[in-house]
């Protein structure tokens, strides 16, 4: 018996590993076809120059203006959509495990494509792209689908803690689910916006949630998780300082509503907000940025999110991204040491 045990965990491994390398080869095998169509139809991001809740951003534009004159395409998230898509649909499908972070993935990134074409088709400057509320609407929409699927379906009724019981909620796993789904998805959009920041730190989370997946015996999602990094990488070699292309909300969309679905699938909820600790600091940062000038009429940081407020006090680009990376790593490990000691694994 020990013998077979030791075969399932070994040929898995390979399986793992086989994963990430296939999705770091397809992703780098789609990037010129992506590279040639975006310049051939002159995708690029228009920058804005105004803040969320309206006014003007001269910090934010003065930090990125020049950034966008060199015409970088956006967009390029598409590359991980169909490299992980086809690769999962191929070769690792389970109705169990990945159908779900499949299904999101996918519809994710079209509320992600939808909002970038209209981005870069539009005229002038300023916020650009689908209103907010029919953005949030439609993730929303995909939160709900994705939470209902998991409790009706997946029979996923209850939340574990770390250290302690699980709390049975039943239907109100729904509405707790669909929330970590949108913060997730929101999070990930928020922190894109340095060249590598948002790549190198997702990178670090598909990772460690990889580790937790074949840990708990849940391979598939494992392979799901390794196929992500691999594409992620295939990414990030090509979006750090000086970018080549950014992913836009397709890439930030899909990727941050998946890892939200991982995270409820190995039930580990409650440490996401742990191992994905970045996120979590960026789009809080954006949020109290946004209640202190709409009740003090002040701003706390330069530029919100904080990536921001970091450049605009002197530190290089390349320096808040590394520094970030390194805060990621530290947080992640923390959030998997958690997982260990706490009963998770």
């Amino acid at each position: 018996m020990q013998n077979i045990n030791f075969f399932i965990i070994e040929s898995t491994l390979l399986e793992i590993a086989l994963a990430a390398f296939a999705g770091f080869v397809v992703s780098m095998a789609l990037t010129p076809v992506y590279t040639h169509l975006a310049f051939k139809y002159k995708a690029w991001k228009r920058v804005r120059d105004t803040a969320t809740t309206g006014e003007k951003a001269p910090v934010f534009h003065k930090l990125h203006a020049e950034k966008h004159k060199r015409n970088i395409p956006t967009m390029a998230g598409i590359i991980m959509v169909v490299a992980i898509a086809l690769i999962t649909i191929i070769f690792n499908l389970d109705r169990a495990q990945t159908l779900l972070p499949l299904v999101a993935l996918v519809t994710a990134g079209g509320v992600g494509l939808l909002d970038d074409f209209i981005n870069i088709r539009g005229q002038g400057t300023g916020v650009a792209g689908l209103r907010t509320h029919i953005k949030f609407g439609l993730i929303l929409a995909i939160a709900l689908g994705s939470s209902w699927y998991a409790f009706s379906k997946l029979a996923y009724t209850s939340l574990s803690v770390p250290f302690f019981d699980p709390i049975s909620l039943g239907w109100l796993i729904i509405p707790l689910f669909a929330f970590v789904i949108v913060a997730t998805a929101n999070a990930v959009n928020i922190t894109d916006g340095l060249d590598g920041l948002a790549g190198g730190l997702l990178t670090i989370v598909f990772g460690v949630y990889t580790v937790i997946a074949f840990a708990q015996g849940n391979f598939g999602i494992a392979i799901f998780c390794a196929t992500a990094v691999g594409s992620l990488l295939a990414y990030t070699w090509f979006n750090v300082h000086p970018a080549r292309f950014f992913m836009g909300d397709i890439g930030s969309f899909a990727m941050g509503t998946t890892l939200a679905i991982v995270a409820l699938l190995t039930d580990t909820v409650l440490l996401l907000p742990v191992i994905a600790a970045v996120f979590v600091l960026e789009a809080g940062s954006s949020s109290l940025q946004i209640l202190s000038k709409k009740i003090r009429k002040k701003k706390i940081f330069l530029s919100a999110p904080i990536h921001h407020h970091f450049e605009a006090i002197g530190w290089p680009e390349s320096k808040v991204t590394m520094r970030f990376w390194i805060l990621g790593a530290m947080f992640a490990m923390i959030g998997l040491v958690i997982a260990v000691l706490g009963g998770q694994l």
